[in-house]
């Protein structure tokens, strides 16, 4: 008691903070009820026909609800597997670089894509396979036939993995980065006595010394395997791509508000918020597991 009154004014500064969390996260999850109504907006929650679990019922019946769910499955798990592997690959070579000023060079040129939205980096997709664009262009050069890359299934995932690896890499590489500076470097004198070259001084003490943050990244990945990329998908397909890029989010925004089917809509988002819940924890678990991470 005596601590809350000489420190209730740190307490009142986080109130703004404590109250837009119940508002906007909080406050919202009380639509869930959608999912078990025949939800009117005219009704509202409390006079709106409760239908129990046919909305449910309704969606995985839908005849594209199968390759909606793959395709999050398929983009969510390249996305991650690049997403690590690509950046560890960069943090090795670039931690290889002696010329200090070629080392931060770039490693800003790789992190500056990561501040920039979607919504401008989806315009720069859009003019680099274009077909007039330089992609395109280039293929023309070398006899080969324009592609419409946006407008072909077989291509546009492709495009949303590299672009997405192409965005986050610099962060993720950053964080590998951190983890090799942590490593002892009387291993590496050590080794260099015993004879050890670049190579095995790599597979030997600096992937070791890393695999603690490689493990924890990787099991943390596991909670967003639902989380394919809306704002991204959004941005970038059509409806021309939509049997290969159709994912979970994006089909709840169309079916809750271009179909205006709201309880069906809120019970796919149920669903996913359900799954992710349980590989969240799951990986949660998995990261204590294996590297001890916890958080608190």
């Amino acid at each position: 008691m005596r601590r809350l009154r000489t420190e209730w004014p740190l307490h009142f500064l986080l109130l703004p903070g404590v109250l837009v969390t119940l508002a906007y996260h909080y406050g919202p999850t009380l639509g869930i009820v959608m999912a078990f109504q025949k939800f009117q907006p005219i009704l509202g929650f409390f006079k709106s026909k409760w239908v129990g679990m046919r909305n449910f019922e309704y969606v995985f019946h839908l005849p594209g609800f199968e390759q909606v769910l793959w395709n999050t499955l398929i983009i969510s798990f390249f996305k991650i597997l690049f997403g690590l592997a690509i950046p560890l690959a960069l943090a090795l070579l670039l931690n290889e670089v002696r010329k200090t000023w070629f080392q931060r060079l770039i490693q800003t040129s790789v992190f500056l894509p990561f501040f920039l939205s979607w919504t401008v980096l989806g315009g720069v997709l859009f003019e680099i396979f274009t077909l007039r664009g330089p992609v395109n262009g280039l293929l023309s050069s070398i006899g080969v036939d324009p592609i419409m890359f946006m407008g072909s299934n077989g291509w546009f995932r492709g495009i949303l993995v590299g672009s997405d690896v192409w965005k986050g890499m610099g962060y993720n590489m950053i964080i590998f980065l951190a983890a090799i500076v942590g490593i002892n470097p009387s291993l590496y004198e050590a080794a260099e006595v015993d004879g050890a070259g670049k190579w095995k001084q790599m597979l030997h003490i600096t992937l070791p010394g890393m695999m603690p943050i490689i493990i924890l990244l990787s099991t943390l990945s596991i909670g967003n395997i639902l989380n394919a990329g809306f704002e991204q998908i959004l941005l970038l397909y059509n409806p021309v791509v939509y049997r290969g890029s159709d994912v979970i989010d994006t089909f709840v925004y169309r079916l809750g508000l271009f179909d205006r089917q709201y309880g069906p809509a809120a019970a796919v988002g149920l669903f996913k918020s359900g799954i992710s819940l349980l590989l969240v924890s799951l990986s949660y678990f998995m990261a204590y597991r294996f590297s001890r991470y916890r958080i608190f």
